[in-house]
């Protein structure tokens, strides 16, 4: 019996060890854009290609978090002059089962004026009165036009075409999941770049169709770091001090959203609030667990009553009542932060709200069941 107490005591200790291992962010996909017979951006002198200064800073960026954050798993898409599909970054990425994917780009546009960086996470455009289809458009356009590299492209992306703006209308649907995770890893970055990059123009965040984003299940940020086709940018990029100041920036970026999503993962921890850059959204801690503060544009709990329900989306803008998105479903909309999150199929049984959720999965495939109670949602 005493030995029997010992192995049960010992199998008790090995569970609570590899439970506490398996919290946290332990695997990044580091994607540098481009590759191959796909050179992205090309500078106006033609000498200069965005896919090799993707993949440098994506390398050095790779090479200082294994160096200083060993306990973390990282994976490069491409480590050399290669060709991949849009669909093969997201699929190295999600058969990881990774934690974060960071998508590396140089951006290019016919102006040779405008300079400097920005952040894109999936989603619709945060500007009022700029339209999805018309915000960063054609700079969605030229990331996902490698699509038309692709043999049989239409068959293998279900008949996704990147010069068609009604082919990015579902797209506004699937990254609810991760969009907080998504928003606050970008503020942390602009921070980052802002304090030690050599770009002068911050673009901010924005929300926007890139499909490499919207094809990854998990926090996804993309990364325009300067643009080849201003000549200071491209001055900037051609330094490779400058390059691994980018990429130090990057690091430090990360570390931070480790650090935070780490202890948000903690059992019984409680993530302290962070404050955000004037006039951004506020970020919220990167655990889809967590209990979110909500302040209601409806009321679907009342009274402390528990509520159940399936959250299909989360956006920026509230979307006109019969928007063609919502599929004929009249949602409870629940306002958190700077998004409006929207639930369909509440009841206060939570078995009948699982049934309906086996049936809105098949229409919102990224949506989830949740918790309303008190004044907060709750992932389950």
């Amino acid at each position: 019996m005493k030995r029997f107490l010992s192995f049960l005591t010992a199998l008790a200790i090995c569970c609570c060890a590899f439970a506490s291992q398996s919290l946290g962010l332990h695997t990044v996909v580091i994607d540098a854009g481009h590759g191959g017979k796909d050179p992205g951006g090309v500078s106006p002198d033609k000498k200069n290609f965005e896919k090799n200064f993707a993949l440098d800073i994506a390398r050095k960026l790779a090479s200082k978090i294994s160096e200083e954050c060993p306990d973390v798993n990282v994976i490069l898409t491409r480590d050399n002059d290669t060709y991949l599909t849009l669909n093969q970054r997201a699929e190295i990425a999600n058969n990881a089962n990774a934690d974060l994917f960071i998508s590396v780009h140089i951006n290019s546009v016919l102006s040779r004026a405008a300079n400097g960086y920005s952040v894109h996470v999936l989603g619709e455009s945060r500007q009022e009165n700029r339209d999805l289809y018309a915000y960063n458009l054609e700079v969605c356009k030229r990331e996902n036009s490698v699509i038309c590299l692709e043999d049989g492209y239409k068959t293998s992306t279900n008949g996704f075409d990147p010069n068609n703006p009604e082919s990015y209308i579902f797209m506004t649907m699937m990254q609810s999941a991760y969009l907080e995770q998504s928003l606050e890893f970008a503020q942390i970055i602009l921070k980052e770049i802002k304090a030690g990059g050599p770009f002068t123009t911050n673009h901010g965040v924005s929300q926007d169709p890139f499909y490499v984003l919207w094809k990854t299940s998990m926090p996804a940020v993309l990364v325009e770091l300067g643009f080849i086709s201003n000549s200071d940018d491209l001055w900037a990029l051609q330094k490779e001090a400058n390059r691994d100041a980018i990429a130090n920036c990057l690091l430090s970026a990360f570390k931070t959203y480790k650090k935070r999503y780490d202890a948000s993962m903690s059992i019984g921890s409680s993530p302290t609030p962070q404050t955000a850059p004037s006039g951004q959204p506020h970020p919220a801690a990167p655990s889809d667990r967590k209990e979110t503060a909500v302040q209601q544009t409806s009321s679907p709990s009342q009274g402390g009553v528990v509520l159940y329900g399936v959250q299909i989306f989360a956006v920026s803008n509230k979307l006109p009542e019969g928007d063609s998105r919502l599929l004929g479903y009249r949602p409870e909309i629940i306002k958190a932060g700077n998004l409006f999150k929207y639930v369909i199929g509440i009841s206060a049984d939570m078995q009948e709200a699982k049934s309906s959720f086996l049936k809105i999965k098949e229409k919102y495939p990224d949506s989830y069941l949740v918790r309303i109670s008190g004044g907060s949602l709750e992932r389950l």
